[in-house]
């Protein structure tokens, strides 16, 4: 109880934004009216975008986490309590009550979330959901992009089949999850899953990796032999990643393991009948490999017959702040840390290239754990490489080739934006709107780096 005219609604709602504990609260029509600051660490995403959400876009459409409780609060009028886990791969534990009206009806359902907790689980298990949600694929994929959900269309569709598929895309994009994604989805998901990367092999042991070998093959042979990768796999899905790797020599025989489903070992001349599902990944371009006389024509259209290309970070800006706030919550449990990051620097992860994809900022965001004093992760802990890029077409990043602090080089940055923002909007409001801050700080901005420059 609230002791009258201690505190008013506005300074209540204030505290309740501070709360650790993730707070949401749903109207009688299943849409989201109120959710706390909280929020920001199990998903990614800002209180503001939960708004007028539903239920269903939340856990259906978006599978922001799974499975939900709210629902049966409503339809039974009771608490419930559920274990759950979010779409960036972090368990929640979720209590949701009831809010009646006078007519006994629910008005809204209060749901607080907090990080696992085993015991409190525990204690009230007799109000537990039976998580018949949550036996799907633990699949790994962070997205809020459109792009990315039509890639992830596209790969439901080709997972259910045994065709061949051929992932494209730049170095650190996720290709190997993607791999793992599909074969999580399809029809082979409780047999073998097998991955290798071709570069990684050195090229006298490829065939025998591969195809394996009788005992006494070659000098060296283990006594008794050695299974093979496809065999391995038998059953399964075989994943080959860098595949464009492969030598010319052997090409031909791992088409012909395709083509005809059987393998021979090294020294071996009795065939192996196989039943596998082949996936490969690169980023080269195999089609100019093709043209250079270092990949087979045959082979290339024999592994292409499903192609999907994983997009480059850049092209899937609205995934940058939840994969990043994932990297967070990772690393700070790694090294048992509390780091949050600043909005300057996710303002700035939104506008950097990501030459190096998810790896970079995976990389970027475990140093920023490591090194920050405090518990934010600020400018200063970003590595000086992240400001010394080239100003390629498009990518809107400062020229910073003079030696100069990191302050002074995010500063220039920030004026280039401004600068090119102000001239292409010419309205501190359309500038606010372009670069998704308030227009109070644009206003800022231009006074700081426009008008006092035109003084």
């Amino acid at each position: 109880m609230l002791l009258k005219g201690a505190i008013n609604a506005e300074k209540l709602i204030e505290m309740i934004d501070q709360c650790y504990d993730e707070i949401f609260i749903w109207d009688k029509n299943g849409k989201i009216v109120y959710v706390n600051d909280a929020c920001y660490r199990h998903y990614g995403i800002r209180p503001e975008k939960f708004l007028g959400k539903t239920l269903q876009e939340c856990t259906i459409n978006e599978k922001l986490w799974s499975p939900s409780c709210v629902t049966l609060t409503f339809d039974g009028k009771r608490p419930m309590i559920q274990k759950q886990k979010t779409f960036l791969g972090i368990y929640i534990a979720s209590i949701s009550v009831p809010i009646m009206d006078e007519h006994g009806e629910v008005e809204y359902v209060l749901q607080s979330v907090r990080d696992s907790d085993d015991s409190l689980y525990k204690v009230l298990a007799s109000q537990v959901l039976e998580d018949e949600q949550a036996h799907g694929h633990e699949s790994k994929i962070i997205y809020q992009s459109k792009v990315m959900e039509e890639t992830l269309h596209t790969a439901d569709k080709i997972a259910k089949t045994k065709a061949p598929v051929l992932i494209l895309g730049e170095t650190g994009t996720g290709k190997s999850l993607l791999a793992k994604y599909i074969y999580e989805n399809s029809t082979r998901a409780h047999k073998p899953f097998v991955c290798v990367n071709i570069a990684s092999l050195s090229p006298t042991i490829i065939e025998s990796e591969l195809f394996g070998y009788q005992s006494g093959a070659f000098t060296g042979a283990q006594k008794g032999g050695k299974k093979g990768l496809f065999e391995a796999a038998n059953g399964g899905t075989l994943f080959l990643d860098e595949i464009g790797e492969l030598p010319y020599d052997l090409q031909a025989k791992f088409l012909h393991a395709l083509q005809e489903e059987v393998i021979m070992p090294v020294g071996s001349q009795t065939p192996i009948k196989l039943d596998v599902r082949i996936i490969c990944a690169t980023n080269c371009d195999l089609r100019k490999m093709v043209e250079a006389g270092k990949f087979r024509e045959d082979l290339y259209h024999r592994i292409n017959v499903f192609d999907i290309m994983m997009p480059p970070l850049r092209k899937r800006q609205e995934d940058i702040e939840p994969l990043a706030v994932s990297f967070l919550n990772i690393f700070n449990q790694k090294y048992e840390r509390n780091i949050q990051i600043s909005e300057r620097v996710m303002e700035l992860f939104q506008r950097y290239p990501w030459k190096g994809n998810i790896r970079e900022l995976s990389n970027v965001i475990e140093r920023g754990v490591l090194t920050a004093e405090k518990q934010t992760l600020e400018i200063t802990n970003l590595p000086e490489s992240f400001f010394h890029v080239a100003n390629e077409k498009g990518t809107g990043c400062a020229v910073l080739t003079q030696k100069m602090s990191l302050d002074e080089a995010v500063e220039e940055y920030e004026k280039k934006i401004v600068t090119e923002a102000f001239a292409h909007c010419k309205s501190s409001r359309k500038m606010a709107e372009c670069l998704q801050i308030s227009q109070t700080k644009a206003n800022r901005l231009i006074q700081k780096y426009i008008t006092k420059t035109e003084k």
